[in-house]
């Protein structure tokens, strides 16, 4: 079925010598024509940041349940093995193959020169001397609906395939070179495996799905749960930037399933949290519009409605202090030990550094069980330190958080305002 590939990847960064790593794959399968006929795709876990978000779309809450490339490798060896490769930029493409092949313990030969490379093709093909990929489509008339999503751009390149195939005689010269190619590519035996592929759709598609619809439904207890506390500490810690990461909504469902919690459990508690929020507020004074839209934030979050924060203010000016959750009031002290993960658009994070360290805290390079916070530019972040603080149960907050944490800090030296952070002006 098929006899050319034509490949897409997205990747964490432009060299894998840098240990980038593929973040998605998707490969067209093309007739004699270049007319698709099958197509397969699947984001990629790379086990690392997922790098520039603003160009691929991807975030960390969007691969993190994806397969290893090691899961999708059989799989895409039964697509490629026997086939024409062909991508635009294929010395970009089977560069990254390459590493990923040799990662896993498979040393695959792949360079330019592998197959077919639709971009170096154009300059014999296409009048215009501009060679992206968007360029060389609208010469031929075709609009890239999604760009940067190895999908839409597989797609995009089979269609330069097919209009160069059209120009019958002067292709078979580069038919001959890419048939050579092909023999001379060793791809490795490896028994299939039964991980289905992770597409963007999916992604998308759990995100929308509230944890609480992952619980079992059962008939509530008529009474708080024994073990009730385990569960509002977890809570408590994941909702210190006040969003709940994909990793932590994962941590939360994991936590009720230990805990033999069901979903309506899970609404007591979230309900007895909010009440114990609420009461937090009126202790810290009168009742104000921002307070309620905290109050209605968290609610959604926990998958409350606007109802349900009515009656958690009205039982907490009812409540005692020893019936309410005792709510811990999280805040940073100079010496506290602080860990950076990843880079954010706008925001320098030698800059943050730079202020945390004048306002008393010590800023490590490697996560502890002293470590009391990591500070992330994706909460969601796949790096070896975000998975290390999850793993010791230390929070991970966004940046955004994190400077509004040490606002709360005197500064120990000369600095500028925080704000100033966010708009990448410099400190020194």
């Amino acid at each position: 079925m098929g006899q050319y590939a034509v490949i897409d990847v997205e990747t964490t960064g432009l060299s894998p010598a840098q240990n980038h790593r593929i973040l998605e794959v998707a490969v067209v399968l093309a007739d004699d024509n270049g007319n698709p006929v099958d197509e397969w795709e699947t984001l990629v876990n790379p086990l690392r940041e997922v790098g520039a978000t603003e160009i691929h779309g991807l975030t960390g809450a969007d691969v993190y349940a994806a397969p290893t490339f090691d899961e999708i490798l059989p799989e895409l060896v039964s697509l490629l093995n026997g086939r024409v490769l062909v991508a635009h930029n294929l010395a970009f493409d089977a560069r990254f193959l390459a590493a990923e092949f040799a990662r896993a313990g498979h040393a695959v030969e792949l360079d330019g020169s592998a197959g077919l490379c639709t971009m170096r093709l154009a300059e014999h093909y296409l009048p215009s001397r501009a060679r992206s990929l968007e360029a060389c489509c609208e010469c031929i008339g075709y609009t890239i609906d999604s760009a940067h999503t190895a999908l839409e751009d597989a797609r995009a390149t089979a269609k330069l395939l097919a209009f160069y195939i059209s120009k019958e005689d002067d292709f078979l010269g580069c038919w001959i070179d890419a048939a050579q190619a092909v023999r001379r590519v060793v791809w490795p035996k490896v028994p299939p495996a039964a991980v289905k592929p992770w597409p963007r759709r999916l992604a998308a598609m759990k995100a929308k799905k509230h944890f609480l619809q992952r619980l079992p439904s059962k008939a509530p207890r008529g009474a708080i749960h024994p073990e009730a506390d385990k569960y509002l500490m977890v809570l408590e810690r994941v909702l210190l930037d006040g969003r709940i990461s994909c990793h932590e909504a994962d941590e939360l469902v994991e936590t009720a399933a230990a805990l033999d919690l069901s979903r309506e459990d899970a609404v007591t508690l979230h309900q007895h949290y909010l009440t114990a929020l609420a009461r937090l507020a009126l202790e810290d004074g009168p009742r104000t519009s921002d307070a309620r839209a905290d109050l209605v934030s968290v609610a959604e979050l926990l998958g409350l409605s606007a109802d349900h924060v009515d009656s958690a203010v009205q039982s907490a000016s009812r409540w005692k202090d020893h019936h309410a959750y005792p709510i811990r009031r999280f805040a940073l002290q100079p010496g506290d030990r602080v860990v950076f993960t990843g880079e954010a658009p706008g925001m320098s994070r030698s800059e943050l550094e730079y202020e945390a360290r004048m306002r008393g805290l010590w800023v490590t390079s490697s996560v502890s069980r002293k470590t009391k916070l990591v500070a992330a530019a994706d909460p969601d972040s796949l790096s070896g330190k975000a998975r290390r603080a999850r793993s010791l149960g230390i929070p991970i907050v966004d940046y955004s958080t994190f400077i509004q944490m040490m606002e709360q800090l005197e500064c120990y030296g000369e600095g500028e305002s925080l704000g100033d952070i966010s708009h990448g002006k410099a400190y020194r």
